[in-house]
């Protein structure tokens, strides 16, 4: 006879060993209550009288968006006291708009509610089962995905980067499930748009699945085979992705950036595979087999002076000397310039230069920039001609600004971020760069030191 709480001892057992500050402490139930959710509480209920070490917290969310919600919300609240199980009711708001997708929409607000639940280490526990499963593949293919999405779900796997989320009914189909709930008398309530076609996955459940299971009746559970052994060969490919990433990689500044000819070197699969991979490691969307091609080929083999510029829905991708750069797509306003009160006030607070960064000033005897005098105007700005003529202090000959910021690598979405310190207009340090030679503090004097963090 099936029982819930081994399953869930199971996926408990599954998860990697930590030490005594990384362990599991609070286990969070995802609980809509529809049935899946509904034998899940129940069987967390059965496990929590055998496993008191954890925290328990069921969280219904309340999306609003059925005039039901709220006799929803109360019979969770209901059933949880019940389960002898604290129940949290987390009200969310689904923006509903012209090519928004209302089920992309709700499950963003409703793994939010979620997550806000948890702390680092917690463990989240959905009623996903088989037939899920199989929507998920299915929903995978028509979106023209490859192993990693047709991996679909794991029974246990790391979620939010520091917590995990289990999946105990995975291996069980609905009949089971439903057969559950009613050999043990389970009350559970039914969302009517579970039946509303005009979202892909209730499309599926009402006029797909049910014809491909009178074809073949095993299809769920040779569907979940097939996504473990997608899972397993991706596993292969992201070991492997481990070791060959950091070969293509460096840190310019604080960005991580790929260098396009040791990309070129691999073959044109695994050129789209560290493509993904620098993009995932990144937190950005993957793109699209069509978008990844158009990406390499525009930064591998467009001309050595072309303006490579991508946009995709949260990233930018250009390319600068050789390298390839990856940045979040955001509208950021013109950084505006900063008049330094005195000198003391900057070595003191130093200044919120609007990169999300500040300008350390300290004073060193024979180091750094002289201090400015009395009639001197001291600012921090952020644009100058790129006609300015500079010298850096280890130089013997000055050259135009455009040129330095080309000498030192510096991509042109970047310079207008540098903080430049001026006297009366005139630059006296491109501060994490270099200092002006004519600006210099001599052995004998107190200098001014600037950095940028």
């Amino acid at each position: 006879m099936m029982n819930i709480a081994q399953l869930i001892q199971r996926c408990i057992d599954e998860l990697p060993q930590a030490r005594a500050e990384h362990k599991p402490r609070k286990i969070v139930l995802a609980y809509s209550g529809g049935v899946d959710s509904e034998i899940l509480a129940q069987g967390l209920s059965l496990f929590a009288t055998q496993q008191p070490q954890f925290e328990y917290q069921l969280v219904h969310v309340h999306h609003g968006l059925s005039h039901n919600a709220d006799d929803w919300a109360k019979h969770c609240q209901a059933q949880a006291a019940l389960y002898r199980l604290p129940c949290t009711i987390a009200r969310v708001e689904v923006t509903i708009a012209p090519r928004v997708s209302i089920e992309a929409q709700a499950r963003t607000v409703r793994y939010q509610a979620l997550l806000s639940q948890m702390e680092p280490a917690d463990i989240l526990l959905t009623a996903h089962h088989q037939d899920d499963q199989l929507e998920t593949i299915l929903l995978a293919l028509k979106r023209g995905l490859g192993p990693k999405g047709l991996s679909a779900m794991g029974r246990v796997q790391p979620f939010d980067n520091d917590k995990w989320l289990i999946r105990p009914l995975l291996d069980l189909s609905k009949v089971d499930v439903e057969a559950y709930a009613k050999r043990h008398g389970i009350c559970h309530i039914q969302d009517e748009s579970n039946f509303d076609e005009k979202y892909d996955r209730n499309f599926l459940r009402q006029s797909i699945i049910p014809s491909l299971k009178q074809r073949w009746s095993a299809i769920a559970a040779t569907a979940s085979r097939s996504a473990e052994l997608c899972a397993m060969q991706q596993s292969v490919v992201d070991e492997e992705m481990a070791a060959r990433l950091p070969s293509i990689q460096r840190l310019q500044g604080e960005e991580s950036v790929i260098e396009l000819a040791a990309l070129a070197e691999h073959s044109k699969a695994w050129q789209a595979l560290l493509l993904r991979g620098q993009m995932d490691q990144l937190g950005f969307a993957p793109p699209s087999k069509v978008q990844a091609e158009q990406i390499l080929s525009q930064l591998l083999d467009a001309k050595a002076d072309a303006n490579i510029e991508i946009k995709l829905a949260d990233v930018v991708i250009k390319r600068f000397k050789g390298a390839g750069y990856f940045l979040a797509l955001t509208k950021e306003a013109p950084l505006s310039n900063i008049t330094v009160l005195s000198i003391n006030e900057l070595v003191a607070q130093g200044i919120a230069c609007g990169t999300g960064k500040r300008v350390q000033a300290d004073l060193f005897l024979g180091v750094g920039v002289r201090l400015p005098r009395e009639d001197e105007k001291v600012t921090i700005e952020f644009s100058l001609p790129g006609s300015t003529r500079c010298q850096p202090h280890n130089r013997n000959k000055g050259r135009e600004l455009k040129k330095l910021w080309q000498e030192f690598a510096v991509p042109p979405w970047v310079r207008a971020k540098v903080p430049l310190l001026c006297y009366n207009g005139k630059l006296v340090s491109a501060i994490g760069y270099w200092n002006e030679k004519a600006y210099l503090c001599s052995e004998s004097e107190t200098g001014l030191t600037l950095k940028s963090r």
